[in-house]
């Protein structure tokens, strides 16, 4: 099925397929669906214990954390009914055990946790900011980078963000893997997350993934949104993603460094694939090396 991710209706949010597996299916059938699929993320589920096994892949590589295509799976096991509202479950992924809650009102709308990473200050590049001021007009303030690989720019609430045409072809080599471009959102007129008015927004490029942009990244908001939840002096925030397809979602703060993110997701369609998996062999990595110790 195909899910849009932290938005309320087709055409917005970040759309990712769901795969619902049997058997544990080989690293280059999954990659093959993905590239055919052609969604940011296309997630692979394969029930385990009283969890998940979840794997992420874009058109040309396996991600190690996704937080749009984590949502999408939690809502997907809603609408296959295998997840009640208000119950809870585990995903075990190459980032360790992620816990998801769907909704007790309804199965449009979930809680996940991601890690939220840190972030360490470091100097702007020049060659970004050169590419800032020819294409914004504007430079970063602040310029950060993390073990998750994405850099992060701070940007004056003035910058006209949403109107800036998509970065990744020229981004330098050292920030294709992904860059976050994040300014203050202030007035009334911001956007909202459900009746929440959003307090920041962000766009996010990772043409080294494979994803020229992404439309909603989760992932970039539990890394992000602990500085936001510091700077604002609240443990809760909402961020927006200003991208060519726009959503939010709601971050708060959890325990062990994890951040919860809530938001909802519309669903496009559901079928079936026409073609069997093939499995998986035995050696190691792949699934074996998320399935939890006993």
């Amino acid at each position: 099925m195909l899910i849009e991710a932290f938005s309320d209706r087709a055409g917005a949010g970040n759309g990712a397929a769901v795969v619902l597996l049997s058997e544990a299916a080989a690293d280059g059938w999954m990659q093959a669906i993905a590239a055919s699929l052609r969604q940011s993320e296309t997630a692979f589920l394969l029930p385990h214990g009283d969890g998940w096994l979840l794997r992420w892949f874009t058109p040309t590589c396996e991600v190690p954390l996704c937080g749009h295509a984590t949502l999408a799976s939690l809502l997907a096991l809603s609408h296959w009914r295998l997840l009640a509202g208000g119950q809870t479950t585990r995903f075990h992924t190459r980032s360790g055990a992620l816990e998801a809650q769907l909704a007790a009102e309804g199965p449009s709308q979930g809680m996940i946790s991601l890690p939220a990473g840190a972030l360490r200050q470091a100097p702007i590049p020049g060659d970004l900011q050169a590419l800032l001021q020819a294409r914004l007009g504007s430079l970063a303030s602040a310029f950060w980078t993390s073990d998750l690989g994405y850099a992060v720019a701070l940007l004056p609430a003035a910058a006209p963000l949403p109107a800036m045409a998509c970065l990744a072809a020229d981004l330098p080599l050292a920030l294709r893997s992904g860059l976050v471009l994040m300014q203050p959102l202030e007035g009334e007129g911001r956007p909202r997350v459900g009746s929440l008015l959003a307090d920041y927004q962000l766009r996010f490029f990772a043409p080294g993934l494979g994803i020229a942009e992404d439309p909603v990244t989760g992932s970039a908001h539990a890394l992000v949104a602990p500085w936001w939840s510091e700077q604002l002096g609240r443990p809760r925030v909402v961020g927006w993603q200003c991208s060519y397809r726009p959503g939010g979602m709601v971050c708060e703060g959890g325990s062990s460094a994890m951040i919860r993110l809530t938001g909802t997701g519309y669903l496009l369609w559901d079928g079936t694939l026409r073609t069997s998996p093939q499995l998986a062999c035995e050696a190691p990595g792949g699934w074996s090396s998320i399935v939890p110790a006993p």
